[in-house]
């Protein structure tokens, strides 16, 4: 083979590697189990691959407007991809892509047919919770103790973790006696089956719409690619992984 054939093979090898892009989500914690589902998928139908960085949502649109080069958006809720995009943070408006559920998640042999009046027992000493000023499913956790009226009854129980991520380590390690989570969380093939688990009434919290949005960064790197990344979110492959997950779909 003359070099110069040899160096064209070479490169038509080495070329569709060299153009898959890579784009870096700031993904809400309570989607990362589903989220490596997502994320296989994409790269498998797409060729390129996700970078993902899992936090609280409040956490994660505070890096976005403090300049972190994030790329997408998946937020545990709409109000922070809401407020990115009238800052002018994000390229379009945000989108509902699923609706998440809560649940009451505990290691321990704790009856939750009776989970109300067994958290205000002295059998219950920690309760975990995800912060309500970051995390959605946080707040909205909270907003289900208060609606119950056992809001004041268990406030010297609950221990806060930064994110729906680090409340899973506090239940998954007994630190804590149980504690409220997303629903995506206990159906994650690494979870299931481990502890038990209650879904909590939906009339407690409001629903937990959670949104998607592209942001400015995305429009300096890869446009194209952050575009179809979202209309990936929305297709059947991800709507079926998401639902699997608990979700219930818009």
């Amino acid at each position: 083979m003359k070099p110069l054939s040899y160096l064209a093979v070479l490169l038509s090898i080495v070329s569709p590697l060299a153009c898959a892009g890579t784009l870096t989500v700031a993904v809400a914690a309570n989607v990362q189990y589903a989220f490596d589902e997502l994320r296989w998928e994409f790269k498998k139908e797409s060729g390129h691959d996700l970078k993902p960085v899992f936090n609280s949502s409040g956490k994660l649109a505070a890096q976005i407007m403090n300049g972190a080069p994030f790329d997408i958006f998946l937020s545990a809720d709409m109000e922070y991809p809401e407020k990115l995009h009238q800052g002018g943070f994000a390229a379009a408006a945000p989108k509902a892509y699923a609706y998440g559920a809560l649940v009451l998640w505990t290691m321990k042999d704790l009856d939750l047919g009776n989970w109300q009046r067994v958290l205000a027992s002295p059998v219950v000493h920690k309760i975990a919770v995800a912060n309500p000023k970051t995390a959605p499913y946080g707040r909205e956790a909270i907003r289900t103790l208060a609606y119950l009226g056992l809001e004041q009854v268990l406030a010297p129980k609950l221990v806060f973790g930064e994110s729906i991520a680090q409340t899973n380590q506090y239940i998954h390690s007994k630190a804590a006696d149980a504690g409220f989570t997303a629903k995506s969380v206990v159906l994650a093939p690494q979870m299931k089956g481990q502890g038990k688990w209650i879904e909590l009434p939906k009339g407690a919290y409001q629903p937990i719409a959670q949104g998607v949005v592209i942001l400015k960064h995305a429009q300096q790197t890869d446009p194209k690619l952050a575009q179809r990344f979202h209309d990936f979110v929305f297709s059947a492959k991800s709507r079926t992984i998401l639902e699997r997950y608990g979700y219930l779909l818009p």
